[in-house]
This record gives structure tokens, sequence and C-alpha cells, in this order.
């Protein structure tokens, strides 16, 4: 072969790669580019839409549910666990979208469920909270197939939700079996198994990080912190105006105030104590040396309560207030680099089957048939989800965008003063 032929052969290839040569695409990037990011906003996804989890929602139903989400900004989803057809069924929605627009963008943090022995009251007694199910082994080995399965979308895989955390009676463990499955998978990535900027955690409440009761401050947490490659940590304002309420009563010197200025205070109030419990997080972590990213794995306010938050309650719960809590948490977040699961994209009526009015059933931003509740609102103006349904339904407006109506649903929290004297 002549060198003039050799020449143009080499040039030809050349521009061949040259033209392939784009930007850093969704097929690259890996956690570390998008936690953080302000441009890949992260949101917890359910897409059940009947009462029960037996009923599992389609691949087609979960493909409408990534185009909307996709059309809000969303580009990383959280799941919880891979025990049913849920998890691997929104990555194959996601992979049939990638292929269907090769500019559609969407990642999953990919929960594995971890539990104790009895966890539920299942098997032959109490929750054992001292010894791990069996099914655990089962769980993360679901999990790393999926990862590998798919390693253009599960960027990160979370073991355990909420399972370190002494509130959760009915299933929680020790650190030392979250510490466990966490080093498996770091020594399957350093194998090759996994792919190496995988990045491993487990998601779970403020003080199961260290930022509340010392109780919480053993070793196996200290090497939990150093063994994840960052800290999910999830925090609850709207819960805590029942059981930690101060910072939520209207003080006296707001008394004057009207309700919507009370409830304005109070949502700032709010944003302020997420702030605190995540700070305090971040303090415990870097007392140890430590120096990790840390994200907020969970945060959400429900839009209706007839328990502890409702208008008998706290009066915490309703669309304006769920719509100001996320404004400001975003705000917060997108302005700081960090990450924020916001708990969640659509209402799941599954969680508290029994009582359809109760507050795990309402914290999603939407309608389980689609309507965007108030903190949506501005994107329904703005035209992002026109041509996009859910279960047939065009989203539109809660309300029917009528904020006066809206407006009436929403009471003021009791004063300081009336609650201590009661």
């Amino acid at each position: 072969m002549s060198s003039l032929k050799k020449y143009i052969i080499f040039s030809i290839v050349i521009m061949m790669f040259g033209c392939n040569e784009i930007p850093k695409t969704e097929k690259q990037l890996s956690a570390a580019d998008i936690l953080g990011n302000p441009n890949y906003l992260a949101i917890s996804y359910g897409g059940y839409r009947q009462n029960t989890r037996e009923i599992q929602p389609t691949v087609e139903q979960i493909k409408e549910d990534m185009k909307i989400l996709s059309a809000m900004g969303i580009k990383i989803l959280r799941t919880y666990n891979v025990h049913f057809a849920h998890a691997s069924n929104v990555l194959k929605a996601i992979s049939q979208l990638k292929k269907e627009d090769s500019s559609f963008e969407m990642y999953v943090m990919l929960g594995a469920w971890i539990d104790c022995k009895n966890a539920f009251y299942r098997g032959h007694g109490e929750p054992d909270h001292n010894q791990e199910s069996e099914r655990n082994t089962v769980e993360i080995a679901t999990a790393v197939s999926l990862a590998k399965q798919y390693p253009d979308i599960v960027k990160i895989i979370a073991v355990g939700n909420e399972a370190m955390v002494h509130w959760a009676t009915s299933y929680f463990v020790q650190p030392s079996v979250i510490l466990k499955w966490v080093n498996h998978l770091q020594e399957l990535k350093s194998q090759g198994e996994l792919p190496k900027d995988l990045w491993i955690t487990s998601s779970d409440d403020f003080a199961s990080w260290g930022g509340g009761d010392p109780s919480y401050h053993k070793k196996d947490l200290v090497n939990l912190i150093n063994a994840v490659d960052f800290i999910s940590m999830h925090t609850y304002p709207m819960h805590n105006t029942h059981y930690n309420p101060e910072f939520w009563m209207v003080p006296v010197n707001e008394k004057e105030l009207s309700d919507l200025e009370k409830t304005e205070a109070a949502m700032q109030r709010s944003l302020l104590f997420a702030q605190k419990q995540y700070d305090s997080v971040v303090n415990y972590m870097k007392s140890l040396g430590v120096n990790k990213p840390v994200h907020i794995g969970e945060t959400g306010w429900a839009t209706f309560s007839n328990e502890h938050y409702g208008k008998n309650g706290s009066r915490a719960t309703d669309e304006y207030k769920s719509g100001r809590y996320y404004e400001l948490i975003r705000q917060w977040t997108n302005k700081n680099s960090i990450s924020c699961f916001y708990f969640e994209a659509f209402d799941e009526n599954w969680k508290d089957a029994k009582n359809p009015s109760g507050s795990e059933n309402h914290f999603g931003l939407f309608t389980i048939d689609g309507k965007a509740k108030y903190a949506l609102w501005n994107l329904v103006d703005s035209g992002v989800f026109k041509g996009l349904t859910r279960n047939g339904s065009t989203i539109s407006k809660t309300y029917n965008g009528n904020k006066e109506a809206l407006m009436l649903d929403v009471l003021a929290p009791k004063e300081e003063d009336l609650i201590m004297h009661k």
C-alpha cells in the first residue's frame, strides 16, 4: 500500500473518531459527576397506582412517569428494593426510552432493602435486631445483578433504607449489618465485578449517621462512614411538627402577624430545621477526620393528613406548605451543590391502604391520576408537560388551578402560648 493510501485511510479513521468526540454523555457520567449537580435533580420514585404492591406498574406506565419527571428536570431516581418487579421495570423503562431517544437521560440510585430476622413479625417470633434476615443476601445479589446489567443507568447502590434508626422497631438492624454489605459491594468493585465508579452508600435518618443521639456513635458506624462513598441522610421537618414542635409553633412575638405571614415564618424555620440536621451529620463526620460528600437521600412534605399533621394536629399538611417547602429545599440544596432526593414523585396509596387520608399516601408532587400539586403549578403554566399523560389523563393542576380555593385549606400553625396553656 502506498504512503498516500495509508495517509488517506489514517485520515478517514481520525475523522471518524473525531466525529464521535462529543462532550461527556450520560453513558460516561458517574455518580461523582451527577450528585451535587443542580442540572441533575433527584427524586424518590414509586410508580404504584393501586392500594397494594401486589399490582405492579407496567413498563409502559413507568415510561409515562419517566417522561413526566424528565420534563421537570429530574435526572436521578431513587428506588427502595429489588424484591418486587418495580425496580427492574424502572431500569427496563429507562433503557427503552434511551433507545427510542438518544438524548433521554435518567440515572438510578438502586435501593437494596435490608432488615432484621423476623422483621415485620415474619417468621417465628419478635424482630431480632441483632441478627439479619436471611433474605438480605438475595436482595444484595439481585441489586448487583441489575447494576451489572444496566451500568449506564445504575450509578449508586444504597444498602438499606432507614435500616439503622431505632424507631424503625419492626425491622432495624445494627450498623455492623450495613457495614458488612457495603464492604462486600466495595470488594466487588475492587475485583472488577462492579464498575469502579459505582458509588455505594446507605440511606438513613440523620440520627443514624451520628447527627443526633450519641447512642448511635459506635465503632461500626465510624467504620461505615469510612466505607461508603458518600452519606445519604434523611431529614423530615414535617414529621417533627408533631414530635419536636418547638420550631413549628408560632412564637409570642409573631402572634400579631397575618396567618399567611405566620405560615411563611414557620416554613422558613422548617428549612432551618433541615439545615441543622444536615449540618449535624457533616459535623459528626468531620469530627472523625472524614471528609466525604453528604447528600439528602430523603426529605418531603405531605399535602394531607387526618392524623398528627392535619387540622386537628400540627396543621402542617396542605399543598401550599408542601409547595413552599419544595421550593425552599430545592433552592438551598441547588445553591450548595447538595443532591436532594425529594420524597416523592407521585402519591402512592398502598403506603397506608387502611387509611386513605393518612399522610403517607400524600407525599407526591403529583396525585395518582396525574394532577400536578401546587409545587408544580408553575411548570404546568410553562407548558413542560404538554402532550404528556398519566393513566390517560393530561397533566393539569389540582384545585383547577384556583389558588384562592387552595388557600382555604391552609391553616397557620398554632401559637406557642396557646399550646403551653392548654
